[in-house]
């Protein structure tokens, strides 16, 4: 996961626009969360990821084809965080009829992520 682009308001925008593929946004996420690969055992070290995540998943969960893993993701983010996308980014939603979950748990991840950066940055760039 060292090819993972920088989290930052570009990346984020980014993942609203479609522009990083599925994959890489739940790398991002799974880094974020403090998941970490271990290749020599060929397992995932969750020593670094809150209990209440490693109790549920013990495995990085696929927040992009997973309704419960986002929902998860979307209680996590702080009531004072919820419309950081519109605040922060400008983001006024998809349209009715031209937008599909993918999409949806896409800017889960894309809030989740701004108020990540708010939490332990204290600021968004």
């Amino acid at each position: 996961m060292s090819n993972l682009p920088p989290l930052n308001t570009e990346t984020i925008q980014a993942i609203l626009d479609d522009k990083i593929d599925d994959a890489t946004v739940n790398q991002l996420l799974w880094h974020c969360l403090g998941y970490r690969y271990d290749s020599s055992t060929s397992q995932w070290d969750t020593s670094q990821v809150a209990p209440e995540w490693q109790d549920e998943y013990p495995q990085p969960p696929n927040f992009i084809e997973s309704r419960p893993a986002t929902v998860k993701l979307t209680r996590s983010i702080p009531a004072e965080n919820k419309q950081m996308l519109k605040e922060k980014l400008g983001f006024k939603g998809y349209k009715i009829g031209e937008f599909v979950p993918r999409q949806t748990r896409r800017a889960t991840a894309a809030n989740w992520f701004l108020s990540y950066l708010q939490q332990t940055n204290g600021r968004i760039e």
